[in-house]
C-alpha cells in the first residue's frame, strides 16, 4: 500500500498516494549510526548506510505543520505522460496550484513566490520566462510544501518544490526512451546510473522539441512562429567516506530556444509607425525569439552523528535570458520599439543546516544562509523621436543603449524547537532573521509556530501562524533610467519609479485530515494572509521576462478540499480550491502603469492579476496484471475559473474574469515483464485535450498582462522505453 504524506493533514491528494498526513505528529529522530568503520564495497552496507544518511537529512528538514504533497516515480509513471509530462503539469494537479500562461503556476493564488531545493539545497531563482529548469525525470520524489512554513524555510514562502534524487547504491543500469507527436513533438531521453564501492553515480539528458513552445496567441489548433528546441542535463554523484558522512556533488543546466508566437491581423497602417517611409507590416511574419540558459552546481558534506546531524552545502548558479526583436524592423512599424535585451545572474552562496535532539521531548534545528547575486542588464533599443504631444517626428529611428549591474545579498538565519508535549500533540515553534541587501535594503524577525494534534491513528488536525519576508526578485529587477527615453516612442506616461520592496506577510493557516474508510481520505484547509507591500509582477515589454511591483497592502484567503482513494489496483483522487487575492495602491514602479489605473487602485482593493476563483483537479487509474507484465489506463482533468481580465464595463482594474474551462486527458501504458529483451520495455499512448476544448488562459488584458494566450488542442502521442 503507497503511503500519502500531509505534515499536518492539511489536505490529501495528488496522484494516487499522493498526499497525507504523518501518522505521528512529531517527525522521527534519524537512527544512530552504528559504530563501524567505512562502509565496504558490498552494495547491501552500500544502500544501507545511504538510506540511513538520507533518513538523517530529511530529519534535518522536515515540513512539520505545513502541507506536503509528494509525488514519486511510480505515480508519476501513472498519470497521462507519465514521467514525459513537464514539472508544470505536475505541480497543476495539486490542490489549491492554478495554471496561467508561459509556463507559471500559482500556489495559492500568488504569483511565483516558489522556491526550489533538490536534496534540501536552495537552487536560486533563474531568469525565465517559460523555460522549464528542472526535468521531473531526475527525481526519485517531487514535493510540493505549503501552508505556514517552519522557521527553516524563507525567501520564497507560496510553496517549495522540494526534488529529491536517488540516495546511492543504484544497480547499474540506466534506461533509453523515446516520445513524441501532435505538433511536431520529438522528446528522446536516457539515464545512467551505478555505484563503485562507496561512489554512486547518476546522469540524464532529454531534448524537446515541438511546434508549441509558448502559448498560441489565437485559438487555431496551429500556433504561428512557436518552434521550440529545449536542451536539459543532470548528474549527480555520492560518496559515503564514513558510516556518518558522505560528499554529494550534483548539478544541471537548462538551454531553451523559443520562437514568439505571432498574432495575425495586428496594427494598422493609419496608426502605425512609419519606418523609413514604411507604415505596413503584417504581424504574422513577426520574427521575435528568445533564448533562456541555466546552469547550477551543488556540493554538500552532511554529517550524521547520534544526536548531531547537519548539512553544509555552497552552490552556484548562473542564468541568462536574451531577447531579439525582428530584424525587419516589425517591432518599430506596429509599436514604435524595438528592445534588444540581455539579462544575467550569477548567485553564489552557501546553505548550512542542522539539528540536535535534546531530549526525547524537544529537536532543536538550526541553519543559515548566505548569498551574493550579480546582476546585469543591457537593453538596446531602436526607438522614434516624437514632439511634446507624442507625434512621431523622424521615420528614421535612433539607438539607445540601457545597461546597469547590481551587486545583492541575502543573508538569513534560523532557531527552531520541535517539542513533543504529549504522545499526541507536538509543537514546532522558532524564529528566523532574513535581510537583504540590493535593490531595496530591509531585514525582518519572523516567528513561526505550528500544532500538530493526532487524536487518533485515523485524525489529525494542525493550527499555524507564520510572519514571512520575501526580497523582490533582483534578477528580475532593472534600476530604471526613464531619463533616457524623454523624447521618443517609449517614453513612459508615468515618470515615477520608486523602489521595489520586500514583501512582509501574517499567514495563518488550519486543517484537518480524516481516514473515513480503509483507503478513503479526505482533507480539509483554510488559509488567510495579511499583507504590506504586496509583490506582484506583469509583462510590460516585448519581452517575456516579467517585472516586479508591490501593492502597499493585500490580502489573500482560501479553502482547498480533496478525497483520495487508494485500494488494490484502483486509485482516485479530486481536489477542489475557493481562493482570491487583492491588492490596493501600486507604490513601485509605477511608470509601468497607465495614470487612470494608478488613480483607481490607490483608492480601491482590486484582485491581482493571477487570482482564480475556483480550481479543481481529479484523476484515476487502474493497475491490470495482464500475464505479460502491468496494463494501465488513466486519466486526469483539470477546472479553472476567475483568472483575471478587464473589466467589460472599463472602470475597475482586473475588474472582469475569464471563462471557466475543463480539459480531459487519458493515457494507457503496457508495461512488459519480459521475456529477454522485453523485460524493461514500456509503451504507451495518451490524448491531451481529449474534447479539443478551445479555452482562454489569458486574453491579453488586465494590469501586467501581454498578449492573450490558449490552451493546447487536442493532441496524440506515443512513447516507448527500455530499462536496461
Amino acid at each position: 500500500m503507497r503511503h500519502l504524506f500531509l505534515l499536518g493533514a492539511a489536505s490529501v491528494a495528488l496522484f494516487p498516494a499522493m498526499a497525507s498526513a504523518q501518522d505521528a505528529p512529531a517527525s522521527p529522530p534519524p537512527a544512530a549510526p552504528t559504530p563501524a568503520p567505512a562502509p565496504s564495497d558490498q552494495s547491501g552496507d552500500i544502500v544501507i548506510t545511504a538510506q540511513r544518511l538520507d533518513a538523517a537529512r530529511d530529519a534535518i528538514l522536515p515540513s512539520l505543520g505545513a502541507s506536503a504533497y509528494t509525488i514519486d516515480k511510480a505515480m508519476l509513471s501513472k498519470q497521462p505522460g507519465g514521467a514525459n509530462v513537464s514539472l508544470v503539469q505536475v505541480l497543476s494537479q495539486v490542490p489549491g496550484v492554478t495554471l496561467d500562461s508561459y509556463g507559471a503556476v500559482h500556489v495559492r493564488n500568488e504569483h511565483g513566490n516558489l522556491q526550489y531545493r533538490l536534496n534540501g539545497v536552495i537552487v536560486p531563482e533563474s531568469i525565465s520566462g517559460f523555460g522549464q529548469t528542472f526535468d521531473p525525470r531526475i527525481a526519485d520524489s517531487v514535493e510540493l510544501i505549503t501552508g505556514t512554513l517552519p522557521a527553516q524555510y524563507g525567501y520564497r514562502t507560496s510553496g517549495v518544490v522540494s526534488l529529491k534524487t536517488g540516495s546511492g547504491g543504484f544497480d547499474n543500469g540506466g534506461d533509453v526512451g523515446f516520445y513524441g507527436g501532435s505538433r511536431n513533438t520529438i522528446n528522446p531521453s536516457a539515464s545512467i546510473h551505478g555505484t563503485d564501492g562507496s561512489l554512486s553515480y547518476f546522469a540524464s539528458g532529454s531534448y524537446l522539441q515541438n511546434d508549441l513552445g509558448v502559448e498560441n496567441p489565437i485559438p487555431t489548433r496551429d500556433a504561428i512562429h512557436d518552434r521550440t528546441r529545449q536542451y536539459r542535463a543532470f548528474a549527480y554523484i555520492s560518496d559515503i567516506v564514513s558510516s556518518t558522512s558522505r560528499i554529494t556533488a550534483f548539478g544541471g543546466t537548462s538551454i531553451g530556444y523559443f520562437q514568439i508566437p505571432n498574432n495575425p491581423g495586428q496594427g494598422d497602417p493609419a496608426t502605425n509607425f512609419n519606418l523609413n517611409g514604411n507604415s505596413s507590416f503584417d504581424s504574422s511574419k513577426l520574427d521575435q525569439n528568445q533564448r533562456e540558459i541555466t546552469h547550477y552546481g551543488v556540493l554538500a558534506y552532511q554529517y550524521a552523528g547520534g544526536a548531531l546531524n547537519f548539512q553544509v552545502a555552497p552552490f552556484i548558479r548562473y542564468s541568462q535570458t536574451r531577447f531579439t526583436p525582428d530584424p525587419q524592423g516589425g517591432d518599430l512599424i506596429l509599436a514604435g520599439v524595438a528592445d534588444n535585451s540581455r539579462l544575467s545572474s550569477l548567485a553564489i552562496g552557501v546553505q548550512a543546516d542542522g539539528s540536535y535532539k535534546l531530549s526525547d521531548a524537544h529537536t532543536l534545528r538550526f541553519g543559515l544562509f548566505v548569498q551574493n547575486e550579480r546582476t546585469r542588464t543591457l537593453v538596446t533599443s531602436r526607438v522614434f523621436p516624437v514632439d511634446g504631444n507624442g507625434k512621431q517626428t523622424s521615420d528614421i529611428p535612433i539607438t539607445i543603449t540601457d545597461k546597469g549591474g547590481r551587486n545583492g545579498q541575502l543573508y538569513g538565519v534560523y532557531l527552531q524547537d520541535e517539542w513533543s508535549l504529549s504522545p499526541t500533540l507536538t509543537l514546532n515553534y522558532g524564529v528566523r532573521f532574513d535581510a537583504v541587501r540590493a535593490y531595496t535594503r530591509e531585514q525582518q524577525v519572523s516567528p513561526r509556530v505550528n500544532l500538530v494534534w493526532k487524536p487518533s491513528d485515523g485524525t489529525t488536525f494542525h493550527l499555524g501562524y507564520a510572519r514571512n519576508f520575501t526580497p523582490p526578485p533582483q534578477e528580475l529587477i532593472a534600476a530604471p533610467t526613464l531619463a533616457l527615453f524623454n523624447g521618443t516612442t517609449k517614453e513612459p506616461e508615468i515618470q515615477t519609479a520608486d523602489p521595489v520592496r520586500a514583501e512582509r506577510e501574517h499567514y495563518f493557516d488550519a486543517g484537518v485530515q480524516q481516514t473515513v474508510l480503509p483507503g478513503l481520505k479526505i482533507g480539509l484547509d483554510a488559509y488567510y494572509k495579511i499583507k504590506r507591500n504586496l509583490l506582484d509582477e506583469g509583462q510590460f515589454g516585448t519581452s517575456l521576462v516579467l517585472s516586479p511591483f508591490n501593492y502597499a497592502k493585500g490580502y489573500a484567503w482560501g479553502v482547498e478540499l480533496s478525497a483520495n482513494y487508494t485500494k488494490g489496483p484502483v486509485d482516485l483522487y479530486a481536489n477542489v480550491a475557493r481562493g482570491q487575492e487583492k491588492g490596493r495602491n501600486i507604490i513601485s514602479s509605477q511608470y509601468f502603469f497607465a495614470q487612470d489605473e494608478l488613480d483607481y487602485i490607490s483608492n480601491h482593493y482590486i484582485f491581482t492579476d493571477h487570482s482564480q476563483n475556483w480550481t479543481a483537479s481529479g484523476g484515476a487509474s487502474v493497475t491490470i496484471h495482464d500475464g505479460i507484465g502491468t496494463l494501465v489506463p488513466a486519466v486526469d482533468f483539470l477546472y479553472g475559473d476567475g483568472l483575471r481580465a478587464d473589466d467589460p464595463a472599463g472602470i475597475v482594474p482586473n475588474g472582469g474574469k475569464l471563462p471557466s474551462y475543463v480539459t480531459a486527458n487519458i493515457g494507457i501504458a503496457q508495461n512488459l515483464e519480459g521475456p529477454g529483451v522485453l523485460k524493461g520495455l514500456s509503451i504507451r499512448f495518451d490524448v491531451v485535450n481529449l474534447f479539443d476544448k478551445s479555452y482562454l488562459i489569458r486574453d491579453g488584458s488586465g494590469v501586467g498582462v501581454g498578449a492573450p494566450q490558449y490552451g493546447a488542442r487536442r493532441g496524440f502521442f506515443a512513447g516507448i522505453s527500455k530499462k536496461f
